[in-house]
């Protein structure tokens, strides 16, 4: 009984069957890799669906934002449009109010002149001389103040088409603040053209 074998019995496992168990666990680790495999993918695939929603939101809200800031500019554009229409327009009807006014002014002294000489002619020398020099000194003021005011008006209207021609070079309040004094300077020229008129009908 000095052997070392062991007894072989009746269903004992054979040696080949130490082959098959060796075999089972290295089929496991492969198993665990494809599953690993799997999780890594789905979650690859998460993180893309979420960074492929996540641009297309970011890029659907830049376009809403850049079609919303075109819209600003396009309606910013009509009405700096508009509003060189209308300056250009000003301008034009400014200018035929002062030449209307410098024609007037021509006419009335024309007729002063020749009111002073019938009066001399008829040796009348006396207040109706006068009056026809006031008359001639309040038509010349007048007409003094309303072709000043009406230049003073035009050089700012010249200056403000200007300003809207390059309005992107401009603060929008300061470009708005000196359209008003425009209007301003003009106002007092009509007011001024107003006055003379009533001058002259005297």
């Amino acid at each position: 009984m000095t052997r070392t074998d062991l007894p072989t019995t009746p269903g004992a496992a054979e040696p080949a069957t130490g082959t098959s168990l060796a075999a089972a666990p290295a089929a496991e680790p492969r198993a665990r890799s494809r599953r690993t495999t799997v999780v890594v993918l789905a979650v690859a695939l998460g993180v893309a669906l979420a960074g492929s929603g996540a641009l297309t939101w970011y890029l659907l809200h830049v376009n809403a934002a850049w079609q919303q800031h075109s819209q600003q500019w396009q309606a910013l554009a009509e009405q700096h449009g508009a509003d060189l229409a209308q300056a250009r327009s000003d301008l034009e009807s400014t200018r035929t109010e002062l030449q209307a006014v410098q024609d007037q002014l021509t006419t009335a002294q024309t007729r002063i002149t020749q009111l002073a000489d019938e009066k001399a002619q008829l040796g009348d020398q006396t207040a109706t001389q006068q009056q026809l020099a006031d008359y001639q000194a309040r038509v010349s003021k007048a007409a003094g103040q309303v072709a000043t005011a009406l230049a003073t008006c035009i050089d700012g209207q010249e200056k403000l088409i200007g300003y809207i021609e390059n309005s992107a070079q401009y603060d929008p309040q300061s470009l708005a603040s000196y359209r008003q004094d425009v209007q301003n300077y003009c106002g007092q020229a009509r007011d001024a053209n107003a006055s003379l008129q009533a001058e002259l009908t005297k």
